[in-house]
C-alpha cells in the first residue's frame, strides 16, 4: 500500500522534478556554478514546492460513509470534489463495489489529519473540498485505483483532472 502510494506521488512529481533539473542544468552552464551549489539550490526549490499543501488548513477524519464523504472528528461532512463512487444505498445502489470504495477511503483516512482545499457547499450543506494526506491528492488515488470515476459535470473544480 505504502509503495503503491509512493509511486502515484513520484509520478506526478517527476515532470515537476523534470523541469527542476533542466532549469538547474541551464543555471548552472551559463553562470558556471559548482555542484555544490547546484545542490543547495535544487533542495530549496523542493523545499519550497512541499509547503504548497502545507498553507493548506488541516482536519482530522472521523470516518466515511462511503466512498466519496467523509466527516470529521468537529462534525463537518465533507463530499469529495470532482469524483463520484458508487453508492451504497437507493435505486442506482451498487453496494459491493461501494462498500470497497468505502473501506478504501476508511483505510486510508480514517482518524487521520489531512490537508483540505474547500471548494463550495453542495445542496446538503456538506462541504465539497479535495482532500490531501502526506501531499498525496485523495481524490486522484481514488481513481487509479479504480474505486471512482471523475465526475465530469464539476470537473473543473480540480487541477489534476
Amino acid at each position: 500500500m505504502i509503495t503503491e502510494v509512493f509511486i502515484i506521488y513520484t509520478d506526478r512529481f517527476r515532470r515537476f522534478k523534470w523541469t527542476i533539473q533542466t532549469t538547474l542544468i541551464l543555471f548552472m552552464h551559463k553562470f558556471r556554478f559548482n555542484w555544490k551549489k547546484s545542490i543547495l539550490i535544487l533542495f530549496l526549490l523542493i523545499d519550497f514546492s512541499s509547503e504548497i499543501n502545507a498553507r493548506l488548513p488541516t482536519v482530522i477524519i472521523k470516518s466515511c460513509y462511503d466512498g466519496d464523504t467523509c466527516t470529521t472528528i468537529d462534525g463537518e461532512k465533507i463530499r469529495l470534489a470532482c469524483i463520484d463512487t458508487p453508492e451504497i444505498k437507493g435505486k442506482k445502489a451498487d453496494p459491493i463495489p461501494a462498500k470497497e470504495a468505502r473501506d478504501f477511503l476508511n483505510n486510508l483516512l480514517s482518524n487521520k489529519k489531512v490537508s483540505i482545499r474547500r471548494v463550495t457547499y453542495d445542496r446538503y450543506e456538506r462541504t465539497v473540498g479535495e482532500l490531501f494526506i502526506n501531499g498525496i491528492n485523495v481524490q486522484e488515488l481514488i481513481v487509479k485505483k479504480g474505486y471512482g470515476k471523475i465526475y465530469k459535470r464539476y470537473a473543473d473544480q480540480c487541477d489534476w483532472t
